[in-house]
């Protein structure tokens, strides 16, 4: 005998199960149609989760969108709470890439412009996703996608469910601010547009969570996402999206105009859409130029400063801890928190030395060279005419452990080989960081000029300046 849900929707068949509950595929006696209905535990089990699910009927039903799941009902039966859903019949990306492996671009590109057109209308109806990922995207047996699971989206008018520092999403997929700590905001979305992009291209999202949460998200807020050699003409979309400063990430809109022009597409002018490469998780073949240093530690010869910026590594490496000890608490993969060593060695201690000073010498020590602004600027400037004209000499004006982390000279070439002339537009430097940042246009041998903004962290030794870092 069929189980009848609220008088209403007869039940056929499991079709899925996620993090939120199981889903059937229903019968809706009414209306005669099917549906999709998504059932929940007991109504005293669920807690925060039953807020959950009329949040996303709530949120859901504001949006009137081809490619979103559409939200009819909500269900109250009994001791139970049914979201009953637009049925479709589909496969998630995720579920689609794993059967027939990575998408070729032009594949990739025509999924997911769909996603992000409706995480543009969702965004300019004020509500962020915060869970965008390949297994919330539901795809037909005719190529239409369409974008689900909005069960912990919200409007700027929302109250946060997560007063105490709680945060959803998914690992793999999260942006380095949301990882950090900061709140999800249409930004971070984009982020999580460009990992399904990475993911639909190479099978697998960029950073892999599922052995060593904390080392995953330590190497997601520190390190530059890892690029592929499959991109194609999607490279610029995934720059544009997988960028580190959520100001000078492209827009839903603007991906999904990439996207929808096609291999012709040019990239979208008013934000950085392009930063140089980086190395890539596939290899120093698709390795490219300047990547995030993680942890340099400074030697007697060669003193490295690091500016604390709004995230700083400490108060990072704090919620990163912090989301070790939630995972252990049972929080689960997908609901995860977010948010220099002592060194006790005695160096330069020994024994007293006396000495004489030779006949007709002076006694006043020789003067000690420091870093100087205007010094910092003029190396920029001589850096990247001499990158341009002859890479090696440019190489050579990195520290040894720079020059490691950017996979070497050919690592470095990569990108470099690619770039006719650069012009510096804007520099200013700060002598007591030993930083630089800078505005660059970079005359391309193929494509379009980019123009680019850049920081550079230097190492100074017996005024001598060679870059150490990049961010």
């Amino acid at each position: 005998m069929e189980q009848l849900v609220a008088g209403r929707y007869a039940l056929l068949r499991e079709v899925g199960r996620g993090g939120m509950g199981a889903v059937w595929l229903a019968h809706d006696e009414l209306l005669n149609r099917e549906v999709a209905l998504k059932r929940l535990a007991a109504r005293d089990g669920l807690g925060e989760t039953e807020e959950r699910v009329r949040r996303e009927a709530r949120v859901s039903a504001m949006l009137n969108h081809s490619g979103v799941v559409t939200v009819y009902d909500l269900a109250d039966a009994g001791d139970e709470i049914w979201l009953v859903m637009e049925y479709v019949d589909s496969v998630t990306l995720s579920g689609l890439v794993r059967d027939v492996g990575p998408l070729s671009p032009d594949h990739s590109a025509a999924l997911i412009a769909q996603a992000a057109d409706a995480l543009a209308v969702a965004h300019e109806a004020g509500i962020v996703h915060r869970d965008v990922k390949p297994g919330n995207m539901l795809v037909t047996r005719d190529g239409h996608l369409k974008l689900g699971d909005f069960g912990i989206a919200r409007t700027g008018s929302d109250a946060s469910l997560t007063a105490t520092g709680l945060v959803t999403g998914s690992p793999g997929y999260l942006a380095p601010e949301v990882a950090a700590g900061s709140s999800a905001t249409a930004a971070s979305d984009v982020w999580s547009l460009g990992a399904s992009i990475f993911h639909t291209l190479t099978g697998k999202p960029p950073f892999d969570t599922s052995d060593n949460l904390m080392g995953a998200l330590y190497r997601l807020v520190h390190e530059e996402p890892p690029r592929t050699d499959r991109a194609g003409w999607l490279e610029p979309a995934l720059r544009g999206t997988m960028e580190r400063d959520p100001q000078q990430r492209w827009s839903a809109q603007q991906v999904h105009a990439f996207l929808k022009d096609g291999p012709d597409a040019h990239p979208p002018q008013g934000r950085s859409a392009m930063l140089p490469p980086v190395p890539s998780a596939e290899g120093p073949e698709t390795a490219a130029h300047s990547p995030q240093p993680s942890g340099d530690v400074p030697t007697q010869q060669t003193q490295v400063i690091r500016t604390n910026g709004r995230n700083s590594r400490g108060t990072t490496l704090i919620a990163l801890v912090a989301v070790v000890l939630v995972a252990a608490l049972g929080i689960g993969a997908w609901l995860v928190l977010r948010g220099g060593d002592d060194d006790n060695s005695s160096e330069g201690v020994g024994e007293e030395t006396s000495a004489t000073t030779p006949p007709g010498q002076s006694t006043t020590p020789p003067a000690i060279a420091t870093p100087d602004a205007a010094d910092m600027e003029q190396f920029v400037a001589d850096y990247l005419s001499t990158v341009t004209s002859d890479t090696k000499a440019g190489f050579d004006l990195l520290t040894p452990e720079y020059q490691q982390e950017s996979n070497g000279l050919k690592g470095y070439r990569s990108w470099w080989r690619q770039v006719r002339s650069a012009d510096l537009l804007q520099v200013d430097a700060q002598a007591e960081e030993l930083s630089v940042s800078y505005r660059v246009r970079y005359d391309m041998k193929q494509g379009p000029d980019r123009v680019e903004n850049i920081t550079l962290d230097l190492a100074f030794d017996d005024g001598e300046y060679r870059i150490a870092g990049t961010r």
